[in-house]
């Protein structure tokens, strides 16, 4: 997640729609420009039980902060007096609502430039494994700590969520404390380009649950799901959560993504470092209306924008968020498999052909089948597999085109090598976790985020 701001920038008054639409308009970059940044979050338990650890104590979430701090060049976020967060510029390290670790990785030009800071950070993690006896978990969901026993990070705006989303779905507690992804952050040109990129983007998201279906148990029992974690986005809260529709019809997307956004229900507004609840009010009504003293500013749709979960979202980048989490030895393959298509025009197109023929329903009914049976799917006459692997195929090609070479001679392709193999195989993560047979500890083995992964 993105730190809040309130810089002289954010404070810019907003008197109409208009100034909204300006902001997704001040996002385009032209191409040499143009930048991926990924997003890992990894759950964190006891080493020894499974069990999630809390805030507070000698192995919680607070000195595992404090411990990346002292390993890298980090600056501490605090709020209330409680480390919250870590920046070191574009780059920051944050805490979801159950303790979830979540590495925001600087904007980089290649995916070797991702996996050094990868590499990086995954170095980090094993020194606070071994000295603080936690691990962290590369997959889609906390699998071993019922949800009652989860803990609640300290932080205002999740004190806010936690009680709306009482009241949006069955499922919204889950989502915020046991979930984990991997998210990619793509740039682009001007409208036009947006357009096609998002809704590439967006139909996607059945495939990429199936690609990367990473969360088979929670709560200590198997679930029946191979993404349970894509099953919990669609109990959320569907006024802001799943796979918009507009995407695949529109001409005008600021404008169709702003109407969206101006109707969804706010949770707050950021006043003097303080959160400010909004009592479920739309932004069109702020808008109009003010909410006590305070009037719309910039940041304040900065911050809305954020609150806004679809598979696929729009701020001044296109962020795509439908990966469960993965392995350190996997993060970079949905990030390479997107670079592939979104990044090179002619495979933009060609992916776009595979995807344009599914109507609405069934783009939907498709992500709930790949989140019960991933690439065996079957959505409609084929399987997500056979759509993966032509996916997997041209999104290659946009790689080879890109050649960005490594000082090893490798260029990008070597990313999506390791989901090329798992889709010709027809398995997602999930079909390689040992199965639950009364003890968790060999699923905890399995899922480290650290497990398998030698960085240089």
């Amino acid at each position: 997640m993105s730190l809040p701001s309130e810089a002289p920038a954010e404070a810019r008054p907003v008197r109409s729609p208009d100034d909204l639409e300006a902001y997704f308009e001040e996002g385009g970059r032209p191409p040499a420009d143009w930048r991926i940044g990924v997003e890992y979050e990894t759950p964190v338990v006891d080493a020894a039980s499974g069990e999630a650890v809390p805030y507070e104590g000698p192995s919680g979430i607070e000195a595992v902060l404090k411990q990346l701090q002292e390993l890298g060049p980090w600056q501490p976020v605090t709020e209330e007096n409680r480390l919250i967060a870590l920046r070191d510029g574009m780059a920051s390290i944050t805490l979801e609502p159950g303790g979830q670790v979540e590495m925001s990785g600087r904007p980089w030009s290649t995916i070797h430039e991702c996996r050094a800071e990868l590499d990086s950070h995954t170095r980090a993690l094993v020194q606070i494994e071994r000295g603080l006896g936690v691990r962290f978990l590369g997959i889609g969901i906390t699998p071993s700590t019922p949800l009652e026993r989860m803990p609640w990070m300290p932080k205002q705006r999740y004190r806010i969520m936690r009680q709306v989303m009482l009241h949006t779905g069955r499922l919204g507690h889950r989502m915020m404390q046991q979930t984990a992804t991997v998210q990619s952050n793509f740039d682009y040109q001007d409208e036009a380009d947006a357009r096609r990129k998002f809704r590439v983007a967006m139909g996607l998201a059945p495939i990429l649950v199936a690609v990367s279906a990473n969360s088979p148990v929670v709560d200590g029992r198997p679930t029946g799901y191979k993404s349970y974690r894509a099953h919990v986005w669609t109990d959320t809260d569907p006024s802001r959560c799943g796979i918009l529709g507009f995407a695949f019809d529109t001409e005008a997307l600021f404008h169709a993504y702003t109407q969206y956004a101006l109707d969804v229900p706010m949770y707050f507004i950021l006043r003097e470092g303080r959160y400010v609840e909004a009592g479920g009010i739309s932004f069109r009504r702020f808008l109009r209306e003010g909410l006590g003293p305070h009037r719309a500013r910039i940041g304040d749709w900065t911050e809305h924008l954020a609150t806004l979960f679809p598979e696929t979202r729009l701020k001044k980048y296109i962020e795509i968020r439908s990966p469960d989490g993965q392995p350190a030895s996997l993060v970079l393959t949905t990030p390479a498999l997107l670079k592939g298509l979104l990044y090179e025009d002619d495979c933009l197109t060609a992916a776009w052909d595979v995807l344009r023929g599914w109507p609405l329903d069934q783009r939907r009914e498709a992500f709930e089948l790949a989140a019960r049976q991933g690439l065996d799917a079957r959505p409609g006459r084929h399987r997500l597999r056979e759509y993966a692997r032509e996916l997997v195929e041209i999104a290659t090609e946009g790689l080879r085109r890109q050649a960005a070479v490594a000082e090893d001679g490798k260029d990008e392709r070597v990313y999506l090598e390791p989901l090329a193999e798992m889709v010709a195989a027809g398995q997602s993560p999930a079909d390689l976790l040992p199965a639950l047979d009364g003890d968790v500890q060999p699923l905890i083995d399995a899922a480290s985020f650290t497990r398998g992964y030698s960085p240089p």
